[in-house]
């Protein structure tokens, strides 16, 4: 035990019981308490993985939006890993925050998974070393970082029920990895328990919490509950230490109780404080104690790095020899789709955030190619559910100012107030006194720029009515559909009213929210309004960008999700672009063969297209500046620098796990190993895209691999694959190499192949290097109680992708020097 360890176990004892178990809830919805007369200060953590919110979801508070977890795995880059948690820690620091709730390393088990967008990928060693890099790139900034959600939270259905059975194996050498090497290389501070059940044991409630993350990794940290995620005084006996949100939970007086009854040992608590107080001594928040890394910002402008991430990530899936393209060898430009002027830049739920502004790929269109003569249309209906409010057509009827107000009652008394500029209403903590509203009451008034009647809609729970210039016109009870909390908070159902209009005169809007009982977390209530979707005729408006796409010398297309899909709360149930997008590709390519599809999305889906249009560019969920990156891309002012992190099908039929249905509250992994492409080989199944595809503005050359002849048996040995290659071409570009390893006469069942390594690098036209690969020798190793060898020949193979061995050969593993 070293000195800073004795005087925190000093500390800990000064405590009086009920202090020590007060640590061990939350003091509010963000943030531990305090005790000033020891000096530990309260610690306070934001959500979320791609940006940092802080205590309250508000846009007078901005957060920077950067590209999704899948855009950033798509570069599989370290460096931009590591860039990635740079920046977020930057913002933690501006926003006044301690730990980040982040990075969510869950496989992608199913490419139907909601939250798919905001883990990483279906490869462990993927994974593994972008999740190290992004944990190391926050903590070396003095901010904690907290990989999530430990363990097999893979999928949204019956999340907080269901139980996952999976074998040893599989978690060792899949689903474990991740965690492991964000705790044992990159040194995370806190883990961060899930909802689900693992084997007959909910996750805060299971022995992994402490073999093998505590016993094997050493992990000093401390392990934090999913919000609401800790539901039982059980839960108190296992190394689950802390609970969020407080100041409620499952522990507090029963805990005292318990201890003081002899049913709990105080040596226990006494455990789960001294991590606590080891967190705050890191943090710099206990007094006399210096932090573990000084608070430094990275000097990195955030918006920059968003564009630069943006285009790392992004994945030319086909270029028929149209991409790039010379801005002035194009004068028309048409744009065509929904998502060119609305587009997502983040999924759904409690990892987004509310960025200052965000570049559309229209606008980035049109900087790109500043003296072309760009056209939109908007092309078939994309986005059926709720749109908020412009700024612009909203005004504060109490400060005359754009947006709205809003007044919070207790019973009939006035108790808070805000005056907000958004139409899109979250309290997720923060100073609102949300526990004790009962009435809830928002004004605007709303200029409306169509004549006719528009179709307004509310999204939250409860009764609610609304006014419009002092008629009712809605009036009902909104009950939550679904027992997902973060469903009735964040995605609450929505109920649409006719009000008629005439464009450029106002509206006096009132909405009064009678609250019920309380759904979901104390301190939280989403509040939306807004506009539901017209009457549109899809035929006429795929018509018509045809007809326009006739004479443009480029067109592009960006297609992609709704705000239905791909979000925290509920898995899709298919691959398929929403609405008659597919149609909308189909005519434009057949009109003209100069047209370039994005596809702006966080997770696979369909494109039955792809072989009719002269480029696919997958953006994803790009971030605030996905538009100037897409007018990056298009020009070569930038590469498109993504490979797949994740296999695309060309079919919901053909997909290996494509819908998570628990029966009688269960998921059975039974693929075992067999994750991701390593399933799809085993099946013999060809998808639309392989792991690890992705195209450049270049050629490259793969000449010679180099290697020891043999490796020895040992869990923690590494070696080195060198690899030898050219970028052939007339421009600057980037390579990703790619190495997997395969044994096919095997005595273990093995994947057919698997990832064992890999590197980013970029070299200019005609260059040539060699490029160090590091590979684990236990990418050799199988588990079996332990880590076993399987003495003899693997053979490695290097290229640009799965499907491209450019180079191999063979390593014996030999036993290990006793």
């Amino acid at each position: 035990m070293t000195s800073a360890d004795d005087g925190l176990t000093a500390l800990c004892a000064r405590l009086s019981l009920e202090e020590k178990v007060r640590l061990l809830t939350g003091r509010d919805f963000w943030s531990t308490h305090g005790i000033d007369r020891v000096g530990l200060q309260p610690i306070t953590f934001s959500d979320g993985p791609s940006g940092i919110r802080g205590q309250a979801w508000d846009e007078r508070d901005p957060s920077v939006n950067l590209p999704s977890a899948t855009a950033l795995s798509a570069s599989w880059d370290r460096q931009i890993a590591r860039a990635y948690g740079e920046v977020l820690a930057d913002e933690a620091q501006r926003k006044g925050i301690d730990v980040v709730l982040g990075p969510t390393i869950n496989m992608h088990r199913t490419p139907t998974s909601g939250r798919h967008f905001e883990a990483f990928s279906e490869d462990p060693v993927l994974t593994a070393d972008l999740a190290a890099a992004y944990v190391e790139g926050i903590q070396e900034r003095g901010i904690g970082a907290t990989p999530k959600h430990y363990v097999c939270n893979d999928f949204e259905t019956e999340r907080y029920t269901v139980d996952v059975r999976v074998t040893d194996r599989s978690l060792r050498e899949v689903y474990l990895l991740a965690f492991e090497k964000a705790v044992a290389r990159a040194g995370a501070w806190l883990v961060m328990s899930a909802y689900n059940s693992i084997n007959g044991r909910t996750a805060s409630e299971n022995d992994l919490l402490e073999s093998p993350l505590n016993d094997e990794w050493g992990f000093d940290g401390v392990v934090i509950g999913d919000w609401t995620g800790v539901r039982s005084l059980e839960s108190a006996r296992y190394a689950q230490d802390l609970a969020m949100p407080g100041p409620d939970g499952p522990w507090g007086e029963a805990l005292v109780e318990a201890v003081r009854a002899g049913d709990i040992a105080e040596e226990v608590i006494d455990r789960k404080v001294h991590r606590l107080l080891r967190l705050a001594a890191r943090l710099g928040r206990l007094e006399g104690y210096a932090p573990e890394v000084a608070r430094t910002r990275s000097g990195r402008v955030s918006t920059v790095f968003a564009r630069e991430a943006a285009a790392a990530g992004a994945v030319l899936l086909e270029n028929a020899g149209l991409l790039p393209v010379e801005p002035a060898a194009v004068g028309r430009i048409l744009v065509v789709g929904h998502s060119a002027r609305s587009p997502r830049t983040q999924g759904g739920g409690s990892a987004s955030v509310v960025p200052d502004h965000v570049v559309t790929p229209l606008e980035g269109i049109r900087a790109a190619f500043p003296d072309a003569t760009v056209e939109f249309r908007p092309g078939p209906l994309v986005e059926n559910g709720l749109s908020f409010l412009a700024l612009t057509q909203m005004r504060n009827p109490h400060s005359g100012e754009p947006g709205a107000r809003v007044v919070f009652l207790a019973g009939t008394e006035e108790i808070h107030t805000e005056d907000r500029r958004s139409s899109n209403l979250v309290w997720f903590g923060g100073d609102a006194p949300i526990e004790r509203t009962t009435v809830l009451r928002v004004s605007t008034t709303y200029t409306p720029d169509t004549t006719g009647t528009s179709l307004l809609g509310v999204s939250t729970v409860g009764a609610v009515r609304v006014e419009a210039d002092g008629r009712v016109v809605f009036d009902a009870d909104i009950r939550p559909e679904g027992t997902d909390l973060g469903a009735a908070l964040l995605a609450a159902p929505v109920r649409s009213f006719p009000v008629d209009t005439v464009a450029g005169q106002p509206v006096e809007i009132v909405f009064t929210l009678v609250r019920g009982p309380a759904v979901g977390m104390q301190n939280a209530l989403g509040f939306r309004f807004g506009l539901l979707p017209p009457d549109r005729d899809d035929d006429a408006l795929i018509a018509e960008a045809v007809e326009a796409a006739r004479a443009a010398d480029l067109v592009v297309v960006v297609v992609g999700s709704n705000k239905e899909r791909e979000a925290e709360g509920a898995d899709r149930t298919t691959l398929a672009l929403p609405g008659r997008q597919d149609d909308l590709v189909s005519a434009l390519a057949e009109a003209n063969s100069r047209t370039v599809a994005v596809l702006n999305c966080g997770a696979p889906v369909l494109l039955p297209w792809a072989d009719k249009v002269g480029a696919v560019l997958q953006l994803w969920f790009g971030g605030q500046e996905l538009g100037d990156a897409l007018g990056d891309l298009l020009t070569g002012a930038a590469e498109p620098g993504g490979r797949l992190p994740t296999t695309w099908p060309a079919s919901d039929e053909q997909v290996p796990i494509l819908r998570v249905e628990p029966v009688d509250g269960v998921v059975e992994y039974t693929e075992g190993i067999h994750v991701g492409y390593r399933n799809w080989r085993r099946l013999g199944i060809e998808p639309a895209y392989q792991f690890g595809h992705g195209l450049g503005y270049t050629t490259w050359s793969f000449d010679e691999i180099k290697l020891p002849h043999t490796v020895e048996a040992t869990p923690e040995g590494t070696f080195l694959v060198s690899v030898a290659l050219s970028n052939t071409g007339v421009r600057a570009g980037k390579q990703v190499v790619q190495v997997y390893a395969s044994r096919p006469d095997s005595r273990v069942e093995r994947p057919v192949v698997w990832l064992a390594g890999f590197a980013a690098v970029r070299l200019d036209a005609g260059a040539s290097a060699v490029v160090e690969v590091e590979v684990a020798a236990r990418t050799f190793a199988h588990w079996d109680d332990g880590w076993q060898f399987e003495p003899g020949n693997f053979t490695l193979t290097v290229g640009a992708a799965l499907s491209d061995p450019a180079l191999r050969a063979d390593v014996t593993v030999v036993p290990a020097h006793e």
